[in-house]
């Protein structure tokens, strides 16, 4: 299949600061040091090193440290100052949270696959789990227990990264779909938008909460900077139907009208714009659709092609090149400044402030 265009990318783009090379192995985890020109990394060779800025001008470990070894490997781990409790999820399918001053183990909670998603809503102790089944867990937290709140699921791929903005009560939820959905938490709940702009799985996403700008990285080397702060529309549900709802011709299994009308039935297509089943006569054309988080063309009606205005169809997200396979980012918005971490081993820092004002 080919891959979908590219929408052209804004002449303003994030400035490469500084590249941090040097891991053995494929770094899963990195995080800027607040106040300081230095970079945390968590390798998959089970290292933990700190990296300070030279006067060369080069990043240096100054700090490296061997950890022990585990049964599976650690995905993602929060560190929640005001609880003082480090959160953590893993492939053994189990999210526990243990006391940072202490050590103690608080307690666990066993998810339906291996987690890689984790976000924690300090106000009401929420803790938010998406796992490789594509579903999200909300539990509530107390000292020593927690409970389960709810589960919900759209996505048709793995989650494989979270962000919670604790202003608008919004969770982002990014996708081995390549996909991106916003869940209003505590507004309109139930209400989920989708945002489609990676051609390779999402892997982290970060959110710029002084811009309302979300920022999302893929496997296909994309940096996106969403702007959050418009009013995008929530996808329609894909209607069934046994035939097209615009010419009534039959689909394929539609036998019964294929003999009585004596017509070769058809292949079923859905209009984004509108969700109804059509066939590919009846959507011949493409757009795209930004305010519902279609970035790319993609397959309307025709009727719903020709109601959407120059307007409607002014992108709301820039598109820029990291040129590696991200795997994690750290946004500093102090700053301005992102961390990317890619499969080649490569720490790269940028200067996010043209795109994030």
């Amino acid at each position: 299949m080919a891959a979908e265009p590219q929408p052209k990318a804004l002449t303003r783009k994030p400035l490469l600061l500084n590249k941090v090379e040097g891991s053995q192995e494929v770094v899963n985890m990195a995080a800027i040091v607040p106040k300081e020109d230095g970079v945390i990394s968590v390798s998959e060779d089970r290292t933990v090193r700190v990296w300070l800025k030279r006067d060369s001008g080069q990043y240096w470990p100054s700090i490296y440290h061997a950890m022990p070894s585990h049964q599976s490997r650690v995905i993602m781990i929060l560190f929640v100052l005001e609880m003082e409790w480090v959160l953590s999820t893993g492939q053994d399918k189990h999210f526990t949270w243990h006391c940072s001053e202490s050590g103690q183990r608080l307690g666990g909670y066993r998810t339906s696959a291996g987690a890689c998603g984790l976000q924690f809503d300090v106000e009401t102790r929420h803790v938010f789990v998406g796992d490789h089944s594509g579903q999200v867990t909300i539990l509530k937290l107390e000292q020593e227990s927690c409970s389960l709140v709810t589960t919900f699921k759209g996505h048709t791929g793995g989650v494989t990264a979270l962000c919670w903005d604790p202003i608008q009560r919004v969770l982002f939820s990014g996708s081995s779909d390549h996909s991106i959905i916003m869940w209003d938490i505590g507004g309109r709940k139930g209400t989920a938008i989708e945002l489609q702009g990676h051609n390779d799985k999402v892997q982290s996403l970060s959110y710029a909460h002084h811009t309302r700008q979300l920022i999302s990285c893929g496997a296909d080397g994309g940096i996106v900077v969403w702007n959050m702060d418009v009013e995008r529309q929530e996808t329609p549900e894909w209607l069934d139907s046994d035939s097209c709802q615009k010419c009534d011709q039959p689909f394929f299994w539609n036998f019964k009208q294929m003999w009585d009308s004596k017509k070769i039935g058809l292949r079923q297509h859905h209009c984004r714009k509108c969700g109804k089943a059509v066939c590919g006569k009846c959507s011949s054309k493409r757009s795209s659709i930004p305010l519902m988080g279609f970035e790319f063309e993609v397959r309307v009606c025709d009727s719903c092609h020709e109601s959407i205005t120059d307007e409607e169809r002014a992108p709301t997200a820039t598109f820029h090149d990291s040129k590696h396979n991200i795997v994690h980012v750290h946004f500093d918005a102090t700053r301005g400044w992102l961390l990317t971490s890619g499969t080649d081993k490569v720490i790269k820092l940028w200067d996010m402030t043209p795109v994030v004002s």
